[in-house]
């Protein structure tokens, strides 16, 4: 089976220092200007949302789209972590928001705080048909404020130049101690060709997948050492299952890029699609050696090596990397799962069946899960506890039927991971340089508490990541991020009632879909079906297009509309 983990689509430094050895010259300051420079520093997280066309001329909506690319790059380019523009997109789309709609500060504020991100930038632009003028805003998540606009005008085939400085006059104006220079920011970015970075907007942005690949091969043409692209060009041909020309586009991607990590993930997917197992270990085992190098661990790496290694022979080291997968992300089922399908394919039918209640219990409304457990204590000769999961299963809403299971179909429900979360990969690196018991300063603010806290968070350092949270608490009391990590931390311990307390606590302060779906599950673990059920609509209703939402809703018997039954 294949299954997608949400994808952080997240480009920053942390990843390319990490591989390169090459050290960061500068970690962004968590308050703006009128903040204290004894406040502690963080490396913020950035959300970019397309430019605003106030011109009239439909012939420049491309530069809705241009502006964001370009000012993700801009970031990207001088050190800071953003999410990319599959990533906003992929969040607005969760949310039922048409891609061209214009958004409001709350709804911006709301993906954000889904996304963890510590500001918002988004804009304007006109244009008299000669020269244009562009406008950015950068909003702080937490706590919620508006910078004033930073206006640049020149003529339209300043773009990047234009660009770069709205960016470097964001950065700067928030940050009193933002070291770069203009002139240091702009040799920085990479020089394009403007109508090369046309057809890259054209193409990432159309809907139609021949004109999509059209318009990125002009710009590939057009710049032929630009990897951005050739990526592009490597997810158009793997969305199309031709995972041998995505395989070429992918190897075009430099080690010194930003999306090298990804161009590779992908890669190692797309040669287990190709039944290259032996080539897939060879890209996934490179991967893990790189980021393990970093000091981190990467569960969705972890868990694609282990499927290439099985089918390589490998059994052995394939159990290990699992277990070690299910260790790092303890909430995840897919990890256990796929340990109890090696067990149960290399004969250990009682080992398998422990595997697979672990996964049962990360997630009691997987079928899939519950049904290879019941074939596993079958085939152990353990009857009355096969009936006592098919009992179980049956006091779940919408859970039954289970599926069918044979000796046959377990050879095909490995659960390969096709997406990199790369958010989470760079705080887990930031989170490895830190000392186990290093706090942050006592006067970082809520936010910089709350990036301290994920780290030690995705570093699985709970005690630490449990006091920075309570630290933002203290500055904000209301601050949704810090009620969510304390709620997560709570989860993980199974403190159950406690995390349903920090939960609501974190949705009284700003309402989200995500945070609904976590309580959700929480309800579910409790046996509490209706009160889950009530809080997958509302969920629904807030983000029609929340897939998780909406299937798990579906099992417990709702509409799936997050209307009220």
């Amino acid at each position: 089976m294949l299954r997608a983990v949400r994808s952080g689509n997240f480009l920053g430094p942390a990843v390319l220092v990490a591989l390169a050895g090459l050290a960061l010259v500068w970690v962004p300051a968590a308050g703006g200007q009128g903040k204290a420079s004894s406040e502690a520093s963080f490396r913020a997280q950035f959300l970019v949302f397309p430019f605003e066309n106030r011109s009239g001329d439909p012939r420049l909506e491309w530069l809705s789209e241009g502006l964001e690319e370009l000012t993700i790059g801009r970031l990207s380019a001088s050190g800071q972590h953003v999410y990319t523009h599959e990533g906003r997109a992929t969040e607005v789309e969760r949310y039922g928001l048409p891609m061209t709609a214009r958004i409001s500060r709350a709804t911006m504020l709301r993906l954000a705080t889904d996304l963890d991100a510590d500001y918002v930038i988004f804009g304007s632009y006109t244009s008299d048909g000669k020269n244009l003028s562009v406008d950015g805003r950068l909003l702080r998540v937490t706590p919620a404020a508006l910078e004033p606009a930073t206006r640049e005008s020149g003529p339209l085939d300043s773009l990047m130049d234009l660009d770069t400085r709205v960016v470097w006059r964001l950065l700067s104006t928030n940050d009193r101690r933002f070291p770069l220079t203009l002139e240091e920011f702009s040799r920085a970015q990479s020089p394009l060709r403007l109508d090369a970075f046309e057809h890259f907007v054209r193409g990432h942005s159309a809907v139609d997948d021949e004109v999509r690949v059209r318009e990125l091969k002009q710009a590939v043409a057009l710049e032929p050492n630009w990897p951005e692209p050739a990526f592009a060009l490597g997810k158009a041909y793997s969305a199309r299952h031709d995972c041998s020309t995505a395989i070429v586009w992918f190897g075009r991607v430099p080690k010194n890029n930003s999306r090298y990590v990804e161009s590779l993930f992908a890669s190692g997917v797309c040669r287990v699609w190709l039944g290259q197992p032996d080539r897939a270990e060879e890209a996934f085992l490179s991967l893990q050696e790189l980021v393990k190098n970093a000091g981190a661990g990467v569960p969705e790496i972890l868990n694609n090596l282990a499927i290439a290694r099985e089918r390589n022979g490998k059994v052995t080291a394939a159990r290990g990397d699992l277990a070690r997968a299910a260790e790092l992300d303890p909430q995840e089922n897919d990890y256990p799962f796929n340990l109890g399908l090696l067990a149960l394919r290399a004969g250990d039918i009682a080992g398998s069946a422990a595997y697979l209640r672990e996964a049962v219990k990360r997630q009691p409304d997987d079928p899939e899960s519950r049904a290879v457990l019941i074939y596993a204590l079958e085939r152990s000769g353990q009857k009355a506890e096969a009936q006592g999961e098919r009992e179980a299963a049956a006091e779940i809403p919408g859970l039954l039927p289970l599926p069918g299971i044979s000796a046959e179909t377990l050879a095909n429900l490995d659960r390969l991971k096709t997406e990199l979360d790369t958010a989470t990969l760079m705080l887990e690196m930031e989170g490895a340089d830190l000392p186990v018991a290093e706090a942050s300063h006592p006067d970082a603010g809520a936010a910089g508490h709350d990036h301290a806290g994920r780290q030690q968070l995705a570093a699985g350092r709970l005690d630490d990541a449990q006091r920075e949270f309570r630290a933002a608490l203290a500055t904000d009391a209301h601050d949704p991020a810090a009620h969510r990590g304390l709620a997560e931390i709570a989860h993980r311990r199974q403190r159950l009632d406690e995390a349903v307390a920090e939960y609501r606590a974190s949705l009284d302060a700003r309402d989200s879909a995500t945070v609904r779906l976590a309580l959700a599950r929480v309800y579910l673990e409790q046996k509490k079906v209706p009160l889950a059920r009530e809080e997958l609509e509302k969920a629904v209703k807030l983000a029609p297009n929340y897939t998780e939402a909406k299937q798990l809703l579906e099992r417990l018997g709702g509409t799936g509309q997050g209307a009220p039954k």
